[in-house]
């Protein structure tokens, strides 16, 4: 089993998520008392939010490169940013180690593209649906991305940052959110992107008419896979078979 190195923090909220999905699935494919080995680095958000707004980016992007390289002193054998937003500085962030870059747009392009959809709505901060670091990512992996309207985008944004990061869920939201879902969808969208790890924390697919994808579920089940090798699993189902 290798090691994942996860850089979180931004918001703790869904890198707890992020700690529950990679060990429940690694529990599910090995069985038995497996869990995840993971390293977490996690940050201070309030520090990375300031650099975002005030567009310090490749400071933000240092920060990162930093974790990451402590992730692979502590022995890390991939790196994971756990947040879409943060994307923006990925190659940074890569450049920084000799370990892989889990990137979560390919995870996400890969599982969109495995379930027959290609015209996608995006769902995020106002950073991941307006700018090409994450929409053109996801576009080279052959995916037609729909944005909402710029209202409509204001008010995902503000949801992320004023409730979702602080662990705040509120059915207004929700509500907010499914309208624009529908707005989405009436436009062509036949699957929707939750282009924010926190956003899984309010949509659940049934409260969408479409396919949901979200990103944190696809990212943590995507570093599963590649931290079991052949092995790994193989080993697990001859222990679970010795037990019969």
């Amino acid at each position: 089993m290798k090691t994942i190195g996860l850089i979180g923090g931004m918001s703790w909220e869904s890198t707890a998520e992020y700690y529950r999905l990679l060990n429940e699935f690694t529990r599910d494919r090995l069985g038995g008392l497996h869990s995840a080995r993971c390293v977490l680095y996690s940050v201070d958000f309030a520090e990375i939010e300031r650099l975002q707004v005030e567009g310090r980016w490749t400071e933000a992007g240092e920060i990162l490169a930093e974790a990451a390289r402590a992730l692979e002193a502590a022995g890390a054998d991939m790196v994971l940013i756990c947040t879409n937003t943060m994307h923006k500085v990925a190659g940074q962030v890569e450049a920084a180690v000799a370990i892989p870059l889990l990137h979560l747009a390919d995870a996400t392009a890969e599982a969109v593209r495995a379930s027959g959809v290609r015209r996608v709505g995006l769902l995020g901060t106002a950073f991941t649906m307006e700018q090409e670091f994450y929409r053109g990512r996801l576009e080279e992996g052959g995916l037609d991305v729909r944005i909402p309207d710029a209202e409509a985008r204001a008010i995902v944004h503000r949801v992320i940052y004023e409730e979702l990061c602080l662990g705040i869920v509120r059915e207004e939201s929700r509500a907010a959110y499914q309208k624009v879902i529908t707005d989405l969808v009436a436009g062509g969208a036949e699957g929707v992107i939750l282009g924010c790890t926190e956003i899984e924390l309010l949509i659940a697919p049934e409260h969408s008419p479409v396919p949901t994808f979200p990103t944190a579920r696809l990212h943590a089940e995507a570093a599963v896979r590649a931290s079991l090798s052949d092995e790994a699993l193989l080993g697990a189902q001859r222990s679970a078979a010795s037990r019969q």
